[in-house]
């Protein structure tokens, strides 16, 4: 029997409640709002529309909205063309570029030695969609630079189709492959050397029922000018349902003679590495799952190098070849090291860059990361000369065995370095970007805390030079610890600058779940270790209260996805720490979570309610299970979008519900819905602006304060 509940949250929408019950491994669980999921519900349509409008009503009373709102836009349409995502083929180097005041960024091509001044755009989405709602997934030159093959989607969708231009006209040709591209699986392209077609990712059509169609992810071969009805299959229908398969080490390297295969098993980690041979076609498997080999990158001498971290937790670089490819008879190559060598996850780019003269090795240490360089023999040539405290993005071979450093920092804009080999040194050049905005009166500084079971946890603290610790600084505290992401320096931008002009501190955790440390790390914070997670988040909230920085009416938490499960446990298991929590697109029932496509892919990192053990360690920590009448929650931001695919907005809706509902604090409990977003991934300049605008607003109006 149902019933409406009237929200101890005033003023928002009264909730209908229609309880189900659940039984699981002898627990019994009852969802009050399990309706909400519907999303095609005329109930849960307007339900969400009075929360839209709701929502949109206070935030638009707030003069401090569009005063922060038109900062941002203002701060982005004065800064400079921002380039990344380099490649080099035909002798050019191809870029995706943002061009402000555009909505989407472009993809275009330069000279060998990546003048910004010969960049030519090819692909422009701006044109091509003139709402901005169109966007670039990801894009890969043809080796000899005449044709550039492009996942394109709309609406933040993540859905993409494969689209060939030619690099000279910019015309598109008639080579057009559907159903590469996903957030589920992601996807990726790989040319024939010879630019005489592509293997790529390939999602089920119509042979499959609807319910497949976003899992089950193989490897197939396109010829140009023929149609897709004849491509053909090479691999994959013996991989798991939930592959995530990446081609070619994201296209770092073109070797003529083999295309590398990346298979991981879902979210949690663990891959399988094979190799195509260019002329044979045929498929070699390198390693398996249990091999613990995250990596791979070929080199010109057709050397494999692996990154292994079976019995070495921070990584270590095996040497194979394309004739003799499996792990088995592969050598160590560069041992074990202080630094964690990057590993092959979706948003993790190329770990391993070979030339024919050295290996450049991003790391990471501790958050931070550096680039240690290694003679083909292995032996050590020290590090590049980089400044300290940033994260690396990209190191691409360009002409004259030069290559392009790509690194960020908090407080300094996307910056682009020429290293030179024969020289050992680095050359600023104009691709770096430039910023109106200056952090010059402001520091980064690192810290620990240490969480409930001894173990320190770094953070960094974003703070204007000469802060007084009195308790009294609005704080906003970071965190995600997940699928063994590491939280990385990033430019923090125009929205960071008003926060400290207003007052505020901004802190950025490194937090067990990552891949700060390595293998362990992540471990420690995955599956039924998920609890470290949330106890080295309550630790650094401490941390800052005990040194002084701000107190529990002047802390703020955020984060967004995984980051948005941490939230949800941070306001349920520590509510007295905060005084507003701000929630992007995030996961917050996990009995439900892998009832969704890509929550089969979380598995891997989260367990499933068919195992016991796992069960009962997600049923302790689950945020929906764990909302209780009376509690005083804190204020609480949720913004998901329409068209997420990564994870349900039921999820927001659920948990928004439950919260208005019980809540005894007094503080307002809003939702944000979009139907020009997903999971973030595409949106437009416009939107992701006015998403920031919106919840940077919401806590300058619940920590009073003030630009």
């Amino acid at each position: 029997m149902g019933s409406t509940a009237w929200a101890a949250d005033p003023g928002a929408p009264p909730t209908p409640v229609h309880p189900v019950s659940q039984t699981y491994h002898g627990v019994r669980v009852t969802d009050p709002y399990r309706w909400l999921e519907n999303s095609d519900d005329p109930k849960v349509i307007a339900w969400s529309a009075a929360q839209n409008q709701r929502t949109r009503a206070y935030l638009d009373h707030l003069s401090q909205r569009q005063v922060i709102f038109d900062r941002l836009m203002a701060a982005y349409r004065a800064q400079s063309p921002s380039y990344s995502d380099f490649h080099l083929a035909g002798g050019h180097v191809f870029a995706q570029a943002m061009l402000p005041p555009h909505q989407q960024p472009v993809v275009g091509v330069m000279n060998g030695d990546a003048s910004p001044k010969t960049f030519r755009t090819i692909v422009d989405p701006n044109i091509i969609d003139p709402s901005g709602q169109t966007a670039i997934d990801w894009s890969v030159p043809s080796p000899d630079g005449r044709l550039l093959a492009v996942s394109l989607s709309r609406n933040g969708t993540e859905d993409g189709t494969v689209h060939v231009f030619d690099t000279k006209t910019g015309r598109e040709t008639a080579d057009i492959v559907p159903r590469a591209q996903y957030p589920t699986a992601g996807g990726s392209l790989a040319w024939k050397s010879d630019s005489s077609g592509f293997w790529y990712t390939r999602y089920p059509g119509d042979e499959r029922p609807e319910a497949d169609r976003h899992f089950y992810q193989q490897v197939w071969y396109h010829r140009l000018g023929t149609p897709v009805s004849q491509d053909v299959y090479v691999a994959g229908r013996d991989f798991p349902k939930i592959a995530e398969i990446a081609l070619d080490n994201y296209g770092v390297s073109q070797n003529a003679n083999a295309v590398l295969i990346s298979v991981e098993d879902g979210d949690g980690g663990r891959f399988q590495q094979y190799v195509i041979n260019q002329k044979t076609g045929q498929v070699t498997r390198i390693s398996d799952f249990d091999d613990r080999v995250v990596a791979a990158a070929i080199g010109p001498d057709d050397h494999i190098y692996l990154v292994s971290r079976k019995n070495a937790p921070r990584g270590e670089i095996l040497e194979a070849s394309v004739d003799h490819p499996a792990v088995a008879d592969a050598k160590r190559l560069i041992a074990q090291g202080d630094g964690v060598i990057m590993g092959g996850a979706e948003f993790g780019g190329a770990p391993v860059i070979a030339t024919r003269d050295a290996l450049y090795v991003r790391e990471m240490v501790g958050g931070p990361s550096r680039v240690s360089v290694f003679s083909p023999d292995g032996k050590p040539k020290g590090d590049l000369p980089l400044p300290s405290v940033i994260s690396v993005s990209d190191v691409t071979p360009i002409s004259h065995g030069d290559m392009l450093v790509s690194f960020n920092s908090y407080l300094t804009p996307h910056q682009v370095m020429r290293y030179r080999p024969r020289t050992g040194k680095l050359k600023a050049t104009p691709l770096s970007s430039t910023s109106p905005i200056s952090f010059a009166d402001c520091e980064a500084v690192r810290a620990t805390a240490t969480s409930r079971d001894g173990t320190r946890v770094p953070m960094t603290v974003i703070r204007r030079k000469g802060t007084e610790r009195d308790g009294q600084n609005p704080t906003l505290v970071y965190g995600y610890g997940g699928y063994g992401i590491s939280e990385t320096p990033r430019f923090l931008g125009a929205w960071m600058r008003a926060w400290l002009d207003a007052g505020g501190v901004y802190v950025d955790t490194n937090l067990r779940g990552g891949g700060e440390f390595g293998a362990t790390w992540h471990e420690d914070g995955a599956l039924t270790h998920k609890q470290n997670v949330f106890d080295d988040f309550a630790a650094v909230s401490r941390q800052l209260i005990a040194d002084g920085y701000t107190s529990p009416t002047r802390l703020a938490a955020l984060g967004g996805s995984n980051g948005g499960l941490l939230m949800g446990a941070a306001m349920t298991q520590t509510p007295e720490l905060y005084r507003a929590v701000v929630s992007l697109v995030g996961i917050y029932d996990m009995t439900r979570i892998e009832l969704d496509p890509n929550g089969e892919f979380n598995v891997t990192e989260f367990g499933t309610v068919r195992d016991p053990a796992q069960f009962r360690a997600m049923i302790a920590y689950s945020p929906y299970q764990a909302v209780r009448p009376g509690v005083k929650y804190p204020a609480v931001f949720m913004a998901t979008g329409t068209h997420d695919g990564r994870v349900n907005p039921a999820q927001s809706r659920k948990m928004i519900a439950k919260l208005q509902a019980d809540t005894a604090s007094g503080y307002p409990i809003y939702l944000s819905i979009s139907d020009k977003a997903g999971h973030g991934m595409g949106s437009a300049v416009n939107v992701r602006l006015g998403q920031t605008a919106d919840y940077v607003a919401f806590l300058f109006d619940q920590l009073g304060m003030k630009l």
